[in-house]
């Protein structure tokens, strides 16, 4: 009798994972890849609370009894408040302005300051009590002399703190990645979804058309489209690469579509009346999504590799976003300033290496097939 209530209760116990739950458990045990996905993170939580890390404008400061957010303006200039840049006349210089014009004004700087779009100049923090001191009034060195020093960590780009053009421009590796490859996800599942849920002259006619774009060298577009525009922006190649980028996604989704649709879940959804979209992608979408997450990540390392690559053949993200091609450039015009290359490039290889690792890792722990016996 005992022996039946402690089997009874260690069944009311047992719980049976899901294949997403089954899947995180095996990819936890991907060393490898679990440190990748740690990495992104830590470069997505960089690009979000970059201003505050490094910057010049402050992170929030009361000033004439109102608060304000200046480090807003790293994101978009706009949202720097117009009073700091024409009613009183700041020109980007808040320490010593902050304390001339409102000696009872309260601060939060970023853990340090250097600027990623201009030189910081000498005697910004004169007459500032308790920071009028040499070491930080001294201007960014240049040239030669803008080696990678306490003062700047990464060295300098014409006065241009590295350091501070690395963190900023880890919003632009990000953004260009996440954008482009959302937008190459959006184009290809639905694409993928309808060509291979239908089949017939649809799968034909969509078919024909993923081939076509298949043609179309990415490169060569976006330096011909750049070329023809008057003020090209990064908003241009995010969108040119995602218009070309969805083929290998639509390719694999709609594979998974036509193998997926004659199974027997998707019949008694058919049999109780769901429509073809509902059983697209509420039915088969989820069940799909597992190989279909595997070019996605792929995909954003591509999309970063590309930034950085038209970046450093001058046609990247316009000045003066920071972009860690557009450093390397500064490095590849001149060998002697080592550190324009060996930093950028660090950062570009770990991130691109990351989303390879990614990929891998989710492939591996999604697919039963690849995992080693025993695990």
């Amino acid at each position: 009798m005992m022996n039946h209530s402690v089997e009874t209760s260690s069944k009311q116990h047992t719980v049976t994972r899901g294949f997403w739950g089954d899947a995180w458990t095996q990819f936890r045990k991907r060393k490898v890849a679990f440190a990748a996905l740690l990495f992104i993170v830590t470069l997505s939580i960089t690009a979000i609370f970059s201003p505050a890390i490094v910057g010049t404008k402050p992170i929030v400061c009361r000033y004439k009894n109102k608060l304000y957010f200046p480090c807003m303006g790293y994101f978009n200039r706009n949202w720097e408040n117009a009073l700091f840049k024409t009613k009183d006349k700041f020109r980007g210089v808040y320490p010593r302005n902050l304390a001339a014009k409102d000696p009872d004004h309260w601060v939060l700087w970023p853990l340090k300051y250097q600027d990623p779009y201009r030189p910081v100049r000498k005697d910004e923090w004169k007459g500032v009590a308790g920071y009028d001191i040499e070491f930080l009034n001294q201007a960014n060195p240049r040239g030669a002399d803008g080696h990678p020093s306490w003062r700047n960590f990464f060295g300098t780009k014409q006065g241009v703190d590295v350091f501070a053009q690395m963190i900023h421009g880890t919003r632009i590796a990000l953004l260009v990645g996440f954008v482009s490859t959302g937008l190459a996800s959006i184009i290809g599942i639905t694409m993928g979804a309808i060509a291979g849920y239908f089949g017939g002259w649809i799968d034909m006619i969509l078919s024909r058309l993923l081939e076509l774009v298949m043609c179309i060298p990415a490169l060569v577009l976006i330096l011909a489209i750049i070329s023809i525009l008057e003020k090209p922006t990064i908003w241009w190649l995010m969108a040119i690469l995602g218009l070309t980028g969805w083929t290998g996604i639509a390719r694999l989704t709609r594979a998974e579509f036509l193998k997926l649709k004659e199974t027997e879940f998707v019949s008694s959804a058919r049999s109780i009346g769901a429509g073809p979209f509902r059983i697209m992608f509420r039915h088969i979408f989820p069940n799909a999504l597992a190989p279909i997450l595997v070019p996605i990540a792929f995909g954003i390392a591509g999309a970063i590799l590309t930034e950085a690559a038209l970046s450093l053949l001058g046609f990247g993200a316009p000045p003066p976003n920071p972009s860690w091609g557009a450093i390397l450039q500064g490095g590849r015009q001149n060998h002697h300033y080592w550190w324009l290359i060996v930093f950028p490039g660090t950062a570009i290889f770990f991130t691109v290496l990351a989303y390879n690792l990614l990929g891998e890792g989710i492939q591996e722990s999604t697919d039963p097939r690849l995992r080693e016996p025993g695990k």
